[in-house]
């Protein structure tokens, strides 16, 4: 799905590294990098779906098939945080207004 087609109410889960999360992130997405995931399954929230993004959408791909493959309803956000900068869309975070640090 792309990042234009991400409903408002969307579940966020962003599974990049902790540097790439403090340089910006989207507002209300939760971080839970690619590694940690399968120990973190506690951790996600409760949604009808998920939504995976990461910097480009790779990582965040290999993260939406493993949840699919357990019994959660997970899109990958093509583009990842790539997309997410080119809509023009809020990034927060310690080094938000850089977005070079992002992408």
């Amino acid at each position: 799905m792309s990042v234009a087609e991400l409903p408002p109410e969307a579940t966020l889960i962003d599974v990049r590294e902790q540097d790439e999360w403090d340089a910006g992130h989207a507002p209300g997405a939760v971080h839970i990098p690619l590694g940690e995931l399968p120990d973190r399954l506690g951790d996600l929230p409760e949604a009808d779906a998920l939504y995976l993004v990461c910097r480009s959408g790779g990582r965040s791909s290999r993260a939406a098939a493993f949840l699919n493959a357990n019994g959660w309803e997970a899109i990958n956000v093509s583009g990842g945080m790539r997309s997410w900068h080119a809509e023009g869309k809020q990034l927060i975070g310690e080094r938000a207004g850089s977005a070079a640090e992002v992408l």
